[in-house]
Protein backbone atom coordinates (compact mmCIF):
# COMPACT_ATOMS: atom_id res chain seq x y z
CA UNK A 1 0.00 0.00 0.00
CA UNK A 2 0.87 3.52 -0.74
CA UNK A 3 2.53 5.44 2.55
CA UNK A 4 0.19 8.40 3.84
CA UNK A 5 3.21 10.90 3.05
CA UNK A 6 3.82 9.56 -0.62
CA UNK A 7 -0.03 9.81 -1.43
CA UNK A 8 0.44 13.26 0.65
CA UNK A 9 2.89 14.52 -1.76
CA UNK A 10 1.25 13.48 -5.09
CA UNK A 11 -1.83 15.30 -4.22
CA UNK A 12 0.03 18.51 -3.26
CA UNK A 13 1.40 18.63 -6.47
CA UNK A 14 -1.26 17.46 -8.00
CA UNK A 15 -3.35 20.48 -6.34
CA UNK A 16 -0.63 23.12 -7.46
CA UNK A 17 -0.63 21.51 -10.66
CA UNK A 18 -4.56 22.36 -10.91
CA UNK A 19 -3.90 26.22 -9.04
CA UNK A 20 -1.10 26.64 -12.38
CA UNK A 21 -3.40 25.91 -14.58
CA UNK A 22 -6.17 28.14 -13.18
CA UNK A 23 -3.84 30.68 -12.80
CA UNK A 24 -2.73 30.84 -16.10
CA UNK A 25 -5.75 30.39 -18.22
CA UNK A 26 -7.86 33.30 -15.68
CA UNK A 27 -4.27 35.61 -16.25
CA UNK A 28 -4.88 34.88 -20.11
CA UNK A 29 -8.50 36.07 -19.50
CA UNK A 30 -8.29 38.97 -17.36
CA UNK A 31 -5.25 40.40 -19.54
CA UNK A 32 -7.41 40.94 -22.36
CA UNK A 33 -9.54 43.47 -20.81
CA UNK A 34 -8.24 47.47 -22.03
CA UNK A 35 -5.39 48.62 -20.52
CA UNK A 36 -3.25 50.58 -22.26
CA UNK A 37 0.49 49.09 -20.81
CA UNK A 38 -0.93 45.38 -20.44
CA UNK A 39 -2.25 45.59 -23.69
CA UNK A 40 1.58 47.03 -24.91
CA UNK A 41 2.96 44.40 -22.80
CA UNK A 42 1.63 41.54 -24.43
CA UNK A 43 -0.05 40.92 -27.44
CA UNK A 44 -2.95 38.55 -28.66
CA UNK A 45 -0.71 35.82 -29.65
CA UNK A 46 1.06 35.74 -26.18
CA UNK A 47 -2.38 35.37 -23.88
CA UNK A 48 -3.32 33.01 -26.71
CA UNK A 49 -0.33 30.76 -25.31
CA UNK A 50 -1.34 31.57 -22.24
CA UNK A 51 -4.71 30.55 -22.16
CA UNK A 52 -3.63 27.11 -24.27
CA UNK A 53 -0.98 26.36 -21.54
CA UNK A 54 -3.61 26.81 -18.80
CA UNK A 55 -5.81 24.23 -20.49
CA UNK A 56 -3.23 21.82 -20.83
CA UNK A 57 -2.30 21.90 -17.40
CA UNK A 58 -6.03 21.58 -16.41
CA UNK A 59 -6.26 18.64 -18.84
CA UNK A 60 -3.20 17.13 -16.88
CA UNK A 61 -4.54 17.44 -13.99
CA UNK A 62 -8.16 16.28 -15.03
CA UNK A 63 -5.77 13.08 -17.10
CA UNK A 64 -3.98 12.98 -13.26
CA UNK A 65 -7.00 11.96 -11.42
CA UNK A 66 -8.36 9.05 -14.07
CA UNK A 67 -5.29 7.17 -13.56
CA UNK A 68 -4.45 7.32 -10.10
CA UNK A 69 -7.52 5.25 -9.07
CA UNK A 70 -6.54 2.60 -11.67
CA UNK A 71 -4.70 -0.25 -10.56
CA UNK A 72 -1.60 -0.72 -12.21
CA UNK A 73 0.82 1.63 -13.16
CA UNK A 74 0.42 2.11 -17.55
CA UNK A 75 -1.95 5.10 -16.49
CA UNK A 76 0.89 6.40 -14.41
CA UNK A 77 3.20 5.97 -17.02
CA UNK A 78 1.19 7.54 -19.44
CA UNK A 79 1.11 10.65 -17.17
CA UNK A 80 4.84 11.12 -16.71
CA UNK A 81 5.27 11.49 -20.93
CA UNK A 82 2.24 14.11 -20.25
CA UNK A 83 4.31 16.18 -17.60
CA UNK A 84 7.25 15.72 -19.70
CA UNK A 85 5.56 17.33 -22.94
CA UNK A 86 4.23 20.17 -20.40
CA UNK A 87 7.88 20.70 -19.05
CA UNK A 88 9.15 21.00 -22.66
CA UNK A 89 5.99 23.27 -23.22
CA UNK A 90 6.65 24.93 -19.82
CA UNK A 91 10.94 25.34 -21.26
CA UNK A 92 10.03 26.89 -24.41
CA UNK A 93 7.48 29.67 -23.06
CA UNK A 94 10.14 30.66 -20.50
CA UNK A 95 13.28 30.93 -22.66
CA UNK A 96 10.81 32.59 -25.37
CA UNK A 97 10.03 35.61 -22.57
CA UNK A 98 13.91 35.25 -21.45
CA UNK A 99 15.21 36.48 -24.54
CA UNK A 100 12.60 38.86 -25.23
CA UNK A 101 13.68 40.67 -22.11
CA UNK A 102 17.35 40.39 -23.36
CA UNK A 103 16.34 43.46 -26.29
CA UNK A 104 13.53 44.76 -24.20
CA UNK A 105 14.18 48.38 -24.98
CA UNK A 106 14.40 47.83 -29.28
CA UNK A 107 11.90 45.09 -28.99
CA UNK A 108 9.17 47.54 -27.33
CA UNK A 109 10.27 50.07 -29.50
CA UNK A 110 8.57 48.15 -32.01
CA UNK A 111 5.74 47.60 -30.85
CA UNK A 112 5.17 51.26 -29.42
CA UNK A 113 5.58 52.11 -33.28
CA UNK A 114 2.66 49.74 -34.54
CA UNK A 115 0.07 51.57 -31.94
CA UNK A 116 -2.18 53.73 -33.68
CA UNK A 117 -1.61 57.55 -33.12
CA UNK A 118 -4.69 57.48 -30.80
CA UNK A 119 -3.16 55.01 -28.63
CA UNK A 120 0.05 56.42 -28.39
CA UNK A 121 -1.73 59.72 -27.20
CA UNK A 122 -3.06 58.04 -24.38
CA UNK A 123 0.15 56.42 -23.11
CA UNK A 124 2.04 59.54 -23.43
CA UNK A 125 -0.58 61.50 -21.65
CA UNK A 126 -0.87 58.18 -18.93
CA UNK A 127 3.39 58.36 -18.55
CA UNK A 128 3.42 62.21 -19.15
CA UNK A 129 6.36 61.78 -21.49
CA UNK A 130 6.96 62.11 -25.50
CA UNK A 131 8.34 59.76 -28.35
CA UNK A 132 10.18 56.39 -27.53
CA UNK A 133 13.93 57.15 -27.39
CA UNK A 134 13.37 60.88 -27.93
CA UNK A 135 10.76 63.46 -28.94
CA UNK A 136 10.78 63.20 -32.48
CA UNK A 137 10.68 59.07 -32.36
CA UNK A 138 7.53 57.77 -32.64
CA UNK A 139 5.76 60.37 -31.42
CA UNK A 140 2.33 61.19 -31.80
CA UNK A 141 0.75 64.70 -31.17
CA UNK A 142 -2.17 65.55 -29.47
CA UNK A 143 -3.64 65.40 -26.02
CA UNK A 144 -2.28 67.17 -22.74
CA UNK A 145 1.41 66.44 -22.54
CA UNK A 146 2.92 66.10 -26.53
CA UNK A 147 0.13 68.81 -28.28
CA UNK A 148 3.23 69.55 -30.79
CA UNK A 149 7.10 69.74 -31.13
CA UNK A 150 7.78 72.28 -29.16
CA UNK A 151 6.34 71.28 -26.28
CA UNK A 152 7.75 67.45 -26.69
CA UNK A 153 11.36 69.06 -27.06
CA UNK A 154 10.89 70.80 -24.32
CA UNK A 155 9.53 68.19 -21.67
CA UNK A 156 12.31 66.11 -22.22
CA UNK A 157 10.93 63.15 -21.10
CA UNK A 158 10.98 60.46 -23.23
CA UNK A 159 8.80 56.65 -22.95
CA UNK A 160 10.93 54.42 -23.13
CA UNK A 161 12.34 54.36 -19.52
CA UNK A 162 8.26 54.34 -17.76
CA UNK A 163 7.13 51.79 -20.72
CA UNK A 164 10.23 49.18 -19.99
CA UNK A 165 9.93 49.47 -16.55
CA UNK A 166 6.61 48.74 -16.40
CA UNK A 167 6.93 45.37 -19.05
CA UNK A 168 10.48 44.32 -17.36
CA UNK A 169 7.97 44.21 -14.15
CA UNK A 170 5.65 42.26 -15.13
CA UNK A 171 7.57 39.76 -17.75
CA UNK A 172 9.75 39.03 -15.08
CA UNK A 173 7.31 38.64 -12.75
CA UNK A 174 5.46 35.96 -14.98
CA UNK A 175 8.88 34.08 -16.05
CA UNK A 176 9.16 33.89 -12.02
CA UNK A 177 5.85 32.50 -12.09
CA UNK A 178 6.47 30.15 -15.32
CA UNK A 179 9.56 28.71 -13.11
CA UNK A 180 7.05 27.70 -10.51
CA UNK A 181 5.18 25.77 -13.02
CA UNK A 182 8.13 23.82 -14.07
CA UNK A 183 9.02 23.37 -10.03
CA UNK A 184 5.29 21.67 -9.94
CA UNK A 185 5.52 20.08 -12.75
CA UNK A 186 9.02 18.03 -11.72
CA UNK A 187 7.40 17.93 -8.20
CA UNK A 188 4.68 15.74 -9.24
CA UNK A 189 6.56 13.49 -11.81
CA UNK A 190 8.77 12.85 -9.16
CA UNK A 191 6.14 12.34 -6.64
CA UNK A 192 4.44 9.74 -9.65
CA UNK A 193 7.49 8.03 -10.18
CA UNK A 194 7.87 6.97 -6.23
CA UNK A 195 4.09 6.31 -7.10
CA UNK A 196 4.72 3.72 -9.57
CA UNK A 197 7.41 2.21 -7.89
CA UNK A 198 5.45 1.28 -4.89
CA UNK A 199 2.93 -0.21 -7.35
CA UNK A 200 5.24 -2.05 -8.80
CA UNK A 201 6.58 -3.99 -5.82
CA UNK A 202 2.73 -4.66 -4.65
CA UNK A 203 2.25 -6.25 -8.04
CA UNK A 204 5.36 -8.59 -7.71
CA UNK A 205 4.50 -9.39 -4.02
CA UNK A 206 0.89 -9.97 -5.15
CA UNK A 207 2.40 -12.27 -8.39
CA UNK A 208 4.93 -14.18 -5.45
CA UNK A 209 1.80 -14.64 -2.97
CA UNK A 210 -0.17 -16.16 -5.70
CA UNK A 211 2.13 -18.66 -6.36
CA UNK A 212 2.67 -19.64 -2.83
CA UNK A 213 -1.49 -20.73 -2.42
CA UNK A 214 -2.61 -17.31 -1.08
CA UNK A 215 -0.66 -16.55 2.23
CA UNK A 216 0.90 -13.33 2.40
CA UNK A 217 4.29 -12.48 1.39
CA UNK A 218 4.63 -9.62 3.79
Amino acid sequence: MLSKKLIGAWAFFDICLMAAGVLSLTLSIVWRQPNLLLNLTFSGMNLTVGSVLGIILLATFVLSLLVIIQRGTLGLKILNWVLLTNSIVILVIGTYIWIFTLHERNNYHAVFGQQSNETKILIQDMLKCCGYFNAADEVAFGGTTCPNQAVATALNSFCVTPITKFTDLTLNNVFSTIDGFMAIVIGLFLANMCVIKKRQEFERFEKIDSKRGGHSFI
